[in-house]
């Protein structure tokens, strides 16, 4: 259960007393980092885990101290909501995540490719490519999160995100404090949490403009076999029986959930939809998935597909067999992406 968000504010000084500490100890650190490193698959793994822990622990702190400056310059807090301190944040975020995607990439020697056929958000002359956004993707572990937002919000691009995510990622200080200032939504779970999450997605919605983008993961999380069985026992529950026969031949996904999907595009008729694909993350869902199989000396395979407002279905059914086709396409992508990274 989430602390409370008082309780959750304490962790910034504690932050800042677990940098001075890993600095003070770095010496004692790179040495175990080393000795470790000799019993890990790959080259140096515990010492480049080690480097981006450091690297990640400095940038909590200086975003944090970053949220504080914007704070007090807002007049205590009180003009938090404008375009001008909401650029602010949205700046000070883009900056935090190229230097956590730069270093992951240097330290574990990951290449990014996006495939030649897809449409990208970075490009231009695209028709629609300025329209409000609302972006959908696979969910496969805690990069994706990471990598999409930088994406979206790159130099040349400067998209704005709003997110919906788990409540539970509050417990990061850093994605607590500024997607709580910024248009985001969190979403729980439990007895009616689903009727709220669309109203809440609703509502992020509603004034979607041309620098903004939606990004929502259908799935809800990211694939293990015991949440596969629960959400296709849950189709057949409720009688969805051919919907829960297309989810069985996904091989790598869940099967998406339409009512977010459709509360988002209800409220925003007017946005263009962008699906998002990529493998290369998805066995990494837990902190020993992290510490055992971290991609290391791996290309990351990205595809977009692109789809104007003018083209998305708006009746219910027909929206929910439009998302379930979305899902077939991404899932043989992935599975022809992974053949052909293994060959």
């Amino acid at each position: 259960m989430l602390p409370p968000r008082r309780v959750r504010r304490i962790a910034g000084p504690l932050l800042i007393g677990a940098l001075v500490l890993a600095v003070a100890l770095l010496p004692v650190l790179v040495v175990v980092a080393l000795v470790a490193s000799l019993f890990l698959p790959g080259r140096l793994r515990a010492l480049r885990l080690l480097g981006f822990g450091l690297v990640y622990l400095a940038l909590e702190v200086a975003g944090l101290a970053a949220a504080a400056v914007l704070w007090l310059a807002s007049g205590l807090g009180r003009r938090l909501g404008t375009p001008a301190f909401r650029a602010a944040h949205y700046t000070v975020l883009r900056l935090l995540l190229d230097v956590l995607m730069r270093a992951a990439q240097r330290l574990f020697a990951l290449r990014l490719v996006t495939d030649g056929e897809s449409w990208s958000p970075l490009d231009d002359g695209v028709p629609g490519s300025t329209n409000a956004m609302v972006v959908l993707s696979r969910h496969a572990g805690p990069g994706d999160s990471f990598l999409l937002v930088q994406t979206l919000m790159n130099r040349d691009h400067l998209r704005q995100p709003r997110i919906v995510l788990k409540d539970l990622l509050q417990a990061d200080p850093l994605i607590d404090v500024y997607l709580n200032r910024l248009p985001s939504t969190f979403v729980s779970s439990g007895p009616g949490a689903g009727e709220r999450a669309e109203a809440a997605i609703a509502e992020l919605a509603r004034d979607l403009g041309e620098e903004d983008a939606l990004l929502i993961f259908p799935e809800g999380a990211n694939v293990t076999p015991g949440r596969r069985v629960r959400a296709l026992q849950r189709l057949r529950d409720r009688g969805l029986l051919a919907a829960a026969r297309r989810a069985e031949a996904m091989r790598h996904l869940l099967p998406p959930r339409p009512g977010g999907v459709a509360a988002a595009l209800r409220a925003a008729p007017h946005a263009d939809v962008v699906l998002v694909a990529h493998t290369g993350l998805e066995h990494l869902s837990t902190v020993r998935d992290v510490w055992r199989g971290l991609p290391v000396d791996k290309t990351l395979h990205l595809r977009w597909w692109f789809v104007p407002a003018a083209e998305v279905p708006r009746e219910e059914a027909e929206l929910t067999d439009w998302l379930y086709r979305w899902w077939a396409t991404i899932d043989d992508w992935i599975t022809t992406t992974s053949d052909d990274t293994r060959s």
